[in-house]
Formats: structure tokens, sequence, C-alpha cells
């Protein structure tokens, strides 16, 4: 059975802090290039790709030498201004190299509720896209307070795959999908691999993520996967250990856990 109904032609990347830095919070320059490698390989094949970065406090705390993450939130929003740079920089390098050029989208749950504000993201993502360059998306830290926060880039990565029509959105994390327990600490958990129906127990079986650099656990991502669903665009949560499992997956192999409404046949 086809992992997708029809070819992936438009997808959605979102990485978390924990794919693409060290334990230390550093950046891995292997892994960003290695990602850049499996956006420029499906670029080269056809697929629009649009990229959710997080770790821009993470290499703003690195870069500036400050011993841990700032807990204050306009100290966050300053060193994530900073951080923001490193990561840009980091990611035009490694794309350069692969031909293709970025651009960097800051943006705010604002665009949700401003008719023009909405508009004219939309248009530049689609812009962008057909100038053939690699938009990559953060939240706007810098301005965003309570009210016009996101707070999490999952969900940001699902509104931005609803913006754009994704036909597939991309959740790379430090676990290899969704387990009917937390695997960190019950050695028998099984991975999910595919859910169609949301329910109760899906938000009783998600436990929050381990690690330390990033903000979003497994309940972020299961609320991800019901945004994009609404829009039925499939979602696939799977481990960012290995970039070159991107491609595995547009191509449709069964790794992680996929996320998936199957439309009503008439």
């Amino acid at each position: 059975m086809k992992r997708f109904e029809e070819k992936v032609k438009r997808v959605v990347i979102k990485v978390g802090t924990s794919s693409i830095t060290h334990k230390n919070g550093t950046v891995d320059l292997s892994k960003i290039e290695d990602l850049s490698w499996a956006i420029a390989d499906l670029k080269n094949h056809g697929v629009e790709v649009v990229l959710v970065s997080s770790a821009a406090i993470s290499c703003g705390t690195k870069f500036l030498g400050l011993e841990e993450r700032p807990r204050d939130t306009i100290g966050k929003q300053a060193t994530s201004a900073v951080g923001q740079v490193v990561l840009m920089n980091t990611y035009k390098k490694a794309m350069n190299d692969f031909g293709y050029n970025i651009a960097q989208l800051l943006i705010t749950r604002q665009i949700e509720t401003d008719p023009i504000m909405y508009e004219n993201t939309i248009n530049v993502f689609e812009k962008l896209l057909d100038m053939d360059v690699v938009p990559i998306v953060n939240e706007n830290d810098t301005i965003s307070t309570e009210e016009i926060e996101y707070g999490d880039n999952d969900t940001l990565s699902a509104v931005v795959a609803r913006f754009i029509h994704a036909d597939l959105l991309i959740i790379l994390s430090d676990i290899d999908g969704l387990y009917d327990d937390d695997p960190h600490r019950n050695p028998d958990a099984k991975l999910i691999t595919e859910v169609n129906e949301f329910d109760q127990s899906l938000f009783q079986i998600a436990k929050g993520s381990n690690t330390k650099v990033g903000t979003g656990g497994m309940v972020t991502k299961i609320n991800a996967c019901r945004l994009c669903l609404d829009q039925y665009i499939d979602v696939v949560i799977a481990s960012g250990e290995d970039m070159n499992i991107i491609r595995r997956i547009v191509n449709g192999e069964e790794i992680g856990t996929i996320f998936r409404k199957r439309r009503a046949e008439c």
C-alpha cells in the first residue's frame, strides 16, 4: 500500500533544536549540511520545500558565551535575535553549496487574524517558491508577546503547511515517532506507525520530551497533526538523527508515525 495517496509536490520540514545542535547547544554543522543536502535533493526532483527551523535561542546562548539559556522573556528575545543571524548564516552557506538560495521569514500568530498580513504572507511564500528559493521560517521572538506568539514551532509548522497548501509536513525530532508509552522510560514501548483518528487516548500517551534545549514535546506535535489533518495534509513524525530519511519519507517508505485522514470515496 502506498504511504501517500498522491505524489508529494510541496513539503514543509520542521526541525527541532535537538536535531541540529550538539548536546551543549552549539550548532551541529554536519547536521545542517546533511539537512541542506536533503532539501536540495528534493528540490532537484521537483519538490517545493519550506523549512521551519528551531534553535535560534540555543545558537544565541552559545554565541554570546552565556552559561545557560535565559529564563526571562526579554533575555530569550534578545538571545534569539542574535542566534537567528548565526543560524541563517549557517543555512545560507550550506544551501549555497548545493546551488540554492534561502529566505528568512519571521512570523507571529497575528498573521492569522489580520487579513492584509495573511494575504501578504501567503503571497511572499508563493513568490519565493516560484523563484526556487527555500523559505526558512521561525517565530519572530523579538516582537512576540503572549497574545501573538505560537509558543512552539510544531504549531508554527502546521500553520505554515496550511497556509501554503502543502501535501506533507515532516516533523523531525529526537524520537522515532509516537509510541504507546514513553520509550525513554519504557524499553517495551511500541511505535505507532499510523494514526487516522484523533481521540483523548493520543494525548494520554503523549509525554513531554526529555530534551533540555527544545520547547516542544509530543503533545504539541499531536496538536500540529490535528491542525494539518483538518486540511487533509499528511504528517510524518520521525527522528532527525539521520537527515537522509527525508527523501525516504517523501518516497513513501514507512518511517516514523504517519498521521493521515482518508478522504471519503464518492
